[in-house]
């Protein structure tokens, strides 16, 4: 007998019968002492077993005994099981106005409108409140539509991403359906009231921004990094928006009002992104942070230093005093202090430290612009003089 190895199993053979020749006397003799002797098999004592040994064992036994009863008695621990497993979620109706908020971006939607009252407050005109309230309203109706169609076509790549993976629809708190319904609900009423209630090229303007967000900018985000240059595109126009609701017409100012928000969302977002590379990675997104991340760092420090240059024209354009410039000269020369340590460290020490100073840096700018605005008076009454009587103007004033 001989042992073999066969498919990692053990198993005992006959050893094969050798075919030299032999002498048939030999093989008899060798008979009679096979017979002669007789072997005398010592009873073995049982191998006394290692605690570890025994302790698997029990641990198997265990199982198997759990495994039998699992399917004739319910355990306690089932129904946490069942918990954790996928399901239908009912929809309540006190649940409705939280869930709509997160659907529509209600924080970035209160961004949106803020930038939009900027711009209507900074125009050379006196101010209406009614205008101001449509605006207002149909602006945020448009961006609730906009961030709501936006969530509707990420939902498969949102669920990948530990930042969105909580949102309404990609936990099924709210069917796909609802969603554009909702959407078309605030869309059509907030373009609507832009074009009626304050006039057609706020409207037109509302339309293309959802248009841009929509169809341009989110499907870019999987496909090249020019989708942040699109997205900021989307971020100015506001702003210009507010601009144009007061005047009806778009003039300078309302261009320099979006180039202050179209620089400052670099800084802001390519901060942003610099924490969330992994995340973004695993949606699929093409990000500059991930694919390109000298060009990211560089941008946002190109941007902060934009702003100081935007807000020296601010005055040019007859829109601020001088003192606008000089005022916001600590704001800005900051911001572009942190965007420089952003390119030199790439960390995300000074990715956080550039992306918080964003978001107290755009509220204080536009405050400080709006005190430096020029009165409306003194405009009006440079437009109505002629261009020579500028001295007669001033001699007119003095006491």
């Amino acid at each position: 007998m001989y042992v073999t190895q066969c498919n990692k199993d053990l198993s005992q053979r006959a050893k094969p019968k050798s075919n030299s020749v032999v002498s048939p006397f030999h093989e008899l003799h060798q008979l009679d002492q096979e017979k002669k002797v007789v072997h005398k098999i010592s009873p073995v004592s049982p191998i006394p077993q290692s605690w570890s040994e025994m302790s698997s064992r029990n641990e198997l036994t265990e199982m198997k005994s759990a495994a039998e009863t699992e399917d004739s008695v319910i355990p306690v621990g089932a129904e946490s099981k069942e918990d954790r497993q996928w399901k239908e979620m009912k929809l309540r109706l006190h649940d409705l106005p939280g869930i709509l908020a997160r659907l529509s971006k209600i924080k970035l939607t209160a961004l949106v409108v803020s930038t939009t009252s900027a711009g209507f407050a900074m125009a050379p005109v006196p101010f209406e409140l009614t205008c101001f309230l449509l605006a207002s309203l149909g602006t945020g109706l448009a961006s609730c539509a906009a961030n709501s169609i936006n969530q509707f076509f990420e939902v498969p790549f949102d669920s990948n991403m530990n930042r969105t993976k909580n949102r309404p629809l990609v936990r099924g708190q709210i069917s796909p359906l609802l969603a554009v319904c909702f959407a078309a609900s605030c869309g059509i009423p907030g373009i609507a009231l832009l074009t009626l209630g304050v006039n057609p090229l706020t409207g037109a303007l509302g339309a293309l921004n959802i248009f841009l967000y929509t169809c341009c900018y989110t499907p870019l985000k999987r496909m090249s990094i020019a989708n942040t240059w699109v997205g900021a595109v989307v971020g100015a126009i506001p702003p210009i928006m507010g601009w144009t609701a007061a005047t009806g017409s778009l003039d300078a100012g309302a261009l320099l009002l979006g180039g202050i928000l179209y620089s400052w969302q670099f800084p802001h977002f390519n901060a942003l992104s610099w924490g969330l590379r992994e995340d973004y990675s695993r949606g699929g997104y093409c990000m500059m942070s991930v694919t390109h991340p000298g060009l990211c760092r560089r941008v946002a420090l190109r941007h902060c230093l934009a702003l100081i240059g935007l807000s020296t024209v601010a005055p040019v354009l007859n829109i601020t005093t001088w003192t606008f410039p000089i005022i916001s000269l600590p704001l800005n020369l900051y911001i572009s202090y942190l965007g420089f340590r952003f390119y030199r460290d790439a960390d995300r020490s000074s990715s956080r430290k550039l992306f918080f100073c964003s978001l107290w840096h755009l509220p204080m700018l536009l405050l400080v612009m709006f005190t430096c605005k020029k009165p409306v008076l003194e405009k009006e009454d440079k437009g109505n003089l002629p261009r020579g009587s500028n001295e007669m103007a001033m001699e007119i004033r003095l006491p």
